[in-house]
């Protein structure tokens, strides 16, 4: 493990150290020094490149592949991106851009084309006239880290009037670049096969893939991408093409809000030589702030220098609108909480030499952007409330509602923290907390009911597992403000606990839990309690999802009991499917026990099938399309029945055993 996190704390951006040191008993010599090149030291060390071998490292590699076309794109030769999942299990990414180069490289004497996909720090993303001036790749390793963990990749150019191709076997060349035909047109296509020795899995999820490729159409308006999955029995195809960009964007992170402050979304675009800002703005009736950050099409999540000078600029332009307006006197004052409540926004830059706080690119760290982006801002926002003066007093006059809702909030965060609520110095009495204190090694199982939880409690290893059971269900917080929610006193309790605080409080260092684990029955008031809760962590702990902290227990839905040589054989289903196949090979009559509850399991059956690390099964709750989820909160959990209505007519047709 140590070995692990020192070689991940590498930057990417670092020279790759040409020895790899590793130690073995007895002596340490010569014969324990071993040098690894290029690829070689990628596929010993994935982690460093790729973020993890699961299946979120899997479709990091088509990322990788696609964000080349990409760059493509923003130089002005791509309109088209082409992503196929073949029946064989391979990916193809095809664009019709100029093509890799093709021609002898001046330095290293072979094709440019191999140089691109085997010679790690070597790319058109170092600066230079000829190379990218705008890009999300910064170190000249993507597509050789495909090559490198794939089991075969094969790469074409369309170029000339020629056909070039190139075979790797594992990141190497199997032959020479050859011309293997004629075509009039231009582009890159690659088709590679993930390596199954490497990766944990390596079957492509059609979802996963379509909510970033639609995200990127959106960030690069007018481009088409295309995503097709011909994969037996799986056959669907998609193409996104926004002529609005991020405008588009904005109009369908909001299309299930009822009440919009003004119909289509401010949205401009500014260019500054290389230095481009593109910003769309809308308002709605909710509570929540939603802003996303872009910076060369990635996804900034924790925000940065350009967000800051977003919220700068709104904090100004409104209090000056409101001043202008005689609705705030001279020595009102709102603050940038007050004017972002209800915001729905997407701030998009695209600069060179991109600066991030980390490998991640979670956080632009680039100065010169929040001066530039809060001047766009202010100028636009500025001529949009002077030409829309209503607009422009129903939007002060909201953040003054939101202000003294805030206020309020205010209040009852300060009542909260001194009874110990946001400080975590006084655990609520109903939790049975573990011995040990390491946050990285403790789990903490949230209980439907007392009973449940009162069986947690004695079956659980109190070492690491922490029980907190629930009574009913908590606040939906979808359709209340804050000051609503802290009056909650199963929310109150589950803040305690956890002890990172919420929110502008939230600090991800004080958890006290490396995994927040839901344990609810397998009916439909567990499915509702489930979502209530992602609910709550979604809109005030949204890291503890984003960074891999929550999780669902799967508890079985069958005791299934049979004899075997005059001995009684227990087995545990978790599936309708499961049970199915489980009589399909019975040779012998079989005894099923339906669990309608945590509550009727003994402790020990509760510890063998759902909180024993060796034989549970625990689902991680993910966040790959964060706007995508958005809308999908906003649907189940807010005030427009008629939406839920409408959705529930959609997927009826997908419900397959439905418990009532």
């Amino acid at each position: 493990m140590a070995e692990q996190e020192l070689t991940e704390n590498v930057a990417l951006g670092e020279e790759i150290p040409a020895i790899e040191r590793e130690k073995v008993e007895g002596e340490y010599g010569a014969e324990q020094i071993q040098v690894l090149d290029g690829l070689e030291h990628i596929r010993k060390r994935p982690g460093m490149y790729i973020s993890s071998t699961d299946s979120k490292g899997l479709h990091h590699l088509v990322h990788e592949v696609v964000d080349n076309s990409i760059d493509e794109a923003l130089a002005g030769y791509c309109t088209h991106i082409e992503v196929t999942l073949n029946q064989d299990g391979s990916c193809t990414v095809q664009d019709n851009g100029r093509g890799i180069p093709t021609g002898i490289h001046p330095k290293e004497g072979i094709s440019t084309l191999e140089v691109v996909f085997t010679k790690v720090n070597a790319g058109g993303k170092f600066g230079g006239d000829s190379g990218y001036k705008v890009s999300s790749g910064l170190h000249g390793v993507g597509v050789k880290a495909v090559n490198a963990l794939s089991e075969w990749l094969d790469a074409e150019v369309y170029q000339n009037g020629n056909v070039y191709k190139q075979t790797y076997n594992r990141g190497v060349p199997q032959r020479d670049v050859q011309v293997v035909g004629k075509t009039e047109l231009t582009g890159t296509k690659v088709t590679f096969m993930p390596d199954a020795d490497i990766f944990e899995t390596t079957v492509f999820m059609y979802d996963t893939l379509k909510g970033r490729l639609r995200e990127l159409a959106y960030l690069n308006k007018g481009l088409r991408i295309t995503l097709e999955d011909t994969r037996a029995g799986q056959e669907r195809k998609d193409s996104f093409c926004y002529e609005g960009g991020i405008r588009s964007f904005v109009e369908e992170l909001n299309k299930n809000r009822e009440e919009l402050l003004f119909p289509t979304p401010v949205y401009f675009e500014e260019k500054d030589g290389d230095t481009v800002c593109e910003v769309a703005i809308q308002y709605n009736d909710s509570y929540n702030e939603v802003i996303y950050s872009y910076a060369n099409n990635v996804n900034t999540i924790d925000g940065g220098t350009h967000v800051e000078g977003l919220k700068m600029a709104l904090t100004k332009v409104i209090n000056e609108a409101g001043k202008k307006h005689n609705i705030l006197k001279d020595n009102d004052k709102l603050t940038g909480e007050d004017v972002r409540e209800g915001i729905t926004a997407v701030v998009s830059v695209k600069l060179t030499n991109a600066q991030f706080e980390s490998q991640t690119k979670d956080k632009l760290n680039n100065s010169f952007i929040r001066a530039f982006v809060n001047k766009c801002v202010s100028e636009h926002v500025a001529t949009f409330l002077e030409e829309n003066p209503s607009a422009a007093k129903e939007l002060v006059l909201r953040c003054i509602t939101a202000q003294k809702a805030r206020d309020a909030a205010r209040q009852a965060r300060e009542l909260t923290r001194r009874k110990g609520v946001l400080e975590s110095s006084a655990l609520p009495g109903k939790l049975a907390d573990c011995a040990d204190k390491r946050a990285e090694l403790c789990e903490i199982y949230i209980v439907e009911g007392d009973s449940a939880g009162g069986t947690a409690k004695t079956g659980r290893d109190r070492r690491f597992q922490a029980i907190l059971p629930l009574r009913g269900k908590i606040l939906n917080v979808e359709k209340v403000r804050l000051n609503r929610v802290l009056e909650n006193e199963e929310i109150k309790s589950m803040i305690t606990a956890f002890g990172c605080g919420i929110l502008d409080d939230f600090d991800e260092s004080k958890l006290r839990y490396d995994r927040i684990i839901s344990m609810t029955d397998a009916d439909v008031d567990g499915a509702h309690i489930r979502i209530l809760l992602y609910t709550f962590l979604f809109r005030y702990m949204r890291p503890l999802i984003e960074h891999g902290h929550v999780y669902a227990a799967k508890p079985p839905l069958y005791k299934a009991s049979h004899k075997v040589g005059g001995k009684e054989v227990v087995d545990y289903l978790y599936s309708e499917e499961e049970k199915i196949e489980y009589d399909k090979n019975a040779t012998t009559k079989i005894e099923y026990q339906r669990y309608k509850g945590l509550g009727e399991m003994s402790k020990e059956q509760l510890w063998d099938t759902t909180m024993n690390p060796e034989t549970r099964t625990l689902i991680r709750v993910t966040m790959e399309d964060a706007a995508e989820a958005d809308q999908m909160f906003t649907m189940l959990m807010g005030e427009n029945p008629e939406l839920r209505r409408k959705f529930i007519e959609e997927n009826a047709s997908l419900v397959t055993d439905l418990d009532i």
